[in-house]
C-alpha cells in the first residue's frame, strides 16, 4: 500500500486516503478499552451519555482511550481501572482481557480490547471527568438482559460493545482466574 496522505487533521482524529482507500483515525491512541463491571452484589454496571454523532443518549460499558491520561506508555489493563473508577466511581482488583475486536474495520484503525471486572466496589461517585455527563445504572445480572432488550425497544440506542462483552462473559462463565 501507498503511504498514508492526510486529508484532515483535527484535535483528536485525522482523515486519511491509503491508495483508493479513506478512513479516520485517533491521532492520539489506536486502542479503546471498555469493561463489563461486576459489582460485590452482582450487579452489571452500564453507563449511559449523550453522543454527539447519533444524536442522543447511549447505553454503554464504561470506556475510554489507552493513553488518554497523558502516559503514552499506559498498559491497557491500567486504562481499564482508570476509566471503570473515572466513569462509574468503582474499582477492582478482579480483571481480565475477554477479548479485543475491530470497532469498524472499513472506517478506522481503532481497536477495543473489552476486560470483565468482578468484585467491584464503589469508591467515588463516577460520572467521567468534567464536560462528560454520565448516568450510572446497576442493573441485577440475571436481569440485565431484559433490562437492555427493554431499553432498545424503547427506542433508545445501544453501543455494540454491550452485547460482544456480554457474550464473552457468558463463554468465560463470568470468571476471572485468581491472582
Amino acid at each position: 500500500m501507498s503511504k498514508p496522505k492526510i486529508l484532515y487533521e483535527g484535535r483528536f482524529i485525522e482523515m486519511v486516503a491509503e491508495g483508493k482507500w479513506e478512513y479516520v483515525r485517533r491521532n492520539n491512541s489506536s486502542t479503546t478499552i471498555a469493561i463489563l463491571a461486576l459489582t460485590q452484589d452482582d450487579d452489571l454496571i452500564f453507563i449511559e451519555q449523550m453522543r454527539l454523532p447519533v444524536g442522543g443518549p447511549v447505553i454503554e460499558l464504561p470506556a475510554g482511550l489507552v493513553g488518554d491520561d497523558g502516559d503514552a506508555t499506559e498498559q491497557p489493563i491500567v486504562a481499564a481501572i482508570r476509566e471503570l473508577e473515572e466513569e462509574t466511581g468503582y474499582t477492582t482488583n478482579r480483571i481480565i482481557e475477554l477479548g479485543t475486536f475491530c470497532s469498524s474495520a472499513g472506517l478506522t484503525n481503532e481497536q477495543t480490547i473489552i476486560f470483565l471486572a468482578i468484585d467491584c466496589h464503589q469508591v467515588g461517585a463516577g460520572g467521567g471527568v468534567a464536560g462528560e455527563s454520565i448516568q450510572i445504572h446497576k442493573i441485577p445480572r440475571k436481569k440485565a438482559a431484559s433490562w437492555l432488550l427493554n431499553r432498545v425497544k424503547l427506542g433508545e440506542l445501544m453501543d455494540g460493545k454491550v452485547w460482544t462483552a456480554l457474550a464473552l462473559a457468558q463463554r468465560r462463565r463470568w470468571k476471572v482466574p485468581v491472582k
